[in-house]
């Protein structure tokens, strides 16, 4: 309950999935699940990526380009608003260090404006093609399923114009993204790689008050998805058991890697590498040097629940009213998904609780803006509902930035809590204002916990994760025929 505004949390109303645990053991089903992250970084981390795909995948096949799917958000897309969010900067960068492995990537995504080019080259071995596939403008994410068959026909139209052959697979996206991959690997007679990010059945377990729960068709579409994958990548082992208890997905469809961070680009000097680079960003950025600043990044939507940092952020400033003056809460996003409906609500939010003073809205940025904010914040605060990763927590950490986050989905995989941030269960602002008051009184943890955040993001590099999918690949493509769901017959 936010005392201030009377609002009830969810978490009185909703069955907790329970915190993740890194490595358990779910119906023996771990022992299975393969965990390629930690055994390639273990043994050949010194390496380079190269050399360790060309390691993985000796006397196998190589996968030489793949068709990448992302029907509802295009990689071109500024994340932090609409539907662009960490999923864009997960394709983006996977795309990227894939071909720096040889394996070239086309990336279908509909275009949403007339002006959007047929193709454009995002990197050195990627390629975006745009898909026409209802209006360009006015569809929300809701009305998309009514367009696959278009976009479908517009990849397979593609890949007719091409020999046989030219795709060695299909890496899906998403389940909107799915449904097309399931039609286009079993009719090019190629393997079917399918990461879901967010899952129906999972995010209307932790509903936030007031949310619109998934639609039954989206359960539907994920359950044929699953079973029509070859392989399952899951960023967590949580993730992992949760693809199994939902949607009976078998053990050895599925795989755990977890997403990287832009270790160039997030970094704790900074682009200049300098020892200054918080002092710095915080004057780029035209915040106090003496400012302590809990940073939310990010949609906004109910599901992200900013409100709960706004509440939790009123309940600190009653018990501790001395520390207004040095207090600044920016919030460096747009409104998303259902938080369409109601774009100023947040606004009217620190209104209401009368924080305004200390609460600055800021539109969403690029990456490099981005790793400025991260590198300015004294702690990055994440109390969302739900979490597929959460990757926004390991760019702030790789910027040497503690996070204090909800122990939901893949982020306690992402926060050491009481090492690089601070976990907390519930969504109660009460227990949040609790959780954030040490990161503004106490410097020397925020010291601490930063330089501890820094090392541990340091072993999420986009290299290893490229390197480990690319070896799930190679291994989808060695299957037997007869082993692959549906006995991959060729449509007519």
């Amino acid at each position: 309950m936010c005392a201030r505004t009377g609002q009830r949390t969810p978490d009185s109303r909703r069955a907790e999935l329970g915190p993740p645990e890194t490595g358990r053991t779910r119906g023996g089903f771990s022992q299975v699940i393969q965990h390629p992250v930690r055994s390639v970084r273990r043994a050949q981390s010194a390496a380079p990526a190269r050399g360790r795909f060309q390691a993985l995948v000796t006397g196998r096949r190589r996968p030489r380009r793949i068709a990448m799917l992302s029907v509802h958000t295009s990689p071109l897309h500024q994340p932090g608003t609409g539907d662009a969010g960490g999923m864009n900067v997960y394709i983006v960068e996977l795309a990227k260090r894939l071909a720096e492995l040889d394996v070239e990537v086309e990336v279908f995504t509909r275009a949403t404006c007339s002006d959007d080019a047929p193709t454009v080259e995002l990197a050195p071995g990627v390629l975006v093609r745009h898909v026409t596939a209802g209006p360009y403008e006015g569809l929300i994410k809701e009305d998309l399923p009514a367009q696959l068959c278009a976009f479908t026909h517009g990849v397979l139209r593609t890949e007719a114009g091409h020999r046989p052959g030219h795709y060695d697979l299909v890496h899906s996206h998403y389940w909107l993204s799915g449904q097309v991959g399931w039609l286009a690997a079993q009719r090019w007679g190629v393997p079917l790689v399918h990461t879901m990010h967010t899952m129906a059945k999972v995010k209307n377990a932790a509903l936030a008050e007031g949310d619109t729960p998934e639609p039954a068709a989206r359960v539907i579409g994920e359950t044929q998805v699953v079973e029509a994958a070859d392989r399952l990548i899951a960023n967590t082992t949580e993730e992992a058991a949760e693809l199994a208890l939902h949607y009976s997905a078998r053990p050895d469809q599925l795989a755990v890697v977890h997403p990287g961070v832009n270790l160039d680009l997030f970094r704790p000097d900074g682009p200049d590498a300098r020892p200054d680079a918080r002092a710095a960003a915080r004057a780029r950025l035209g915040l106090p040097q003496d400012a302590a600043v809990l940073l939310f990044a990010g949609r906004i939507q109910p599901l992200k629940a900013p409100d709960v940092l706004l509440c939790a952020v009123a309940e600190l400033l009653d018990r501790r009213p001395d520390l207004r003056e040095r207090l600044v809460v920016p919030v460096v996003g747009g409104p998303s998904g259902t938080g369409l409906a109601r774009p100023e609500s947040l606004h009217k939010l620190a209104a209401q609780l009368g924080i305004c003073d200390v609460v600055r809205f800021h539109p969403p940025v690029g990456q490099s803006k981005l790793a400025e904010w991260y590198r300015a914040a004294t702690a990055l605060v994440m109390p969302s509902h739900s979490e597929s990763f959460g990757l926004v927590a390991l760019e702030a950490q790789a910027c040497g930035t503690p996070v204090v986050a909800a122990a939901v989905g893949g982020l306690p995989v992402a926060v050491r809590d009481g090492v690089t941030g601070t976990l907390v269960r519930g969504h109660d602002p009460r227990d949040w204002s609790h959780a954030l008051e040490p990161y503004v009184t106490d410097p020397a943890l925020v010291a601490r916990r930063g330089a501890a955040a820094a090392r541990h993001a340091a072993g999420f590099g986009w290299d290893t994760a490229a390197a480990t999918t690319a070896e799930v690949y190679a291994g989808s493509l060695a299957r037997p025929a007869g082993r692959l769901p549906g006995a991959r017959r060729r449509l007519v």
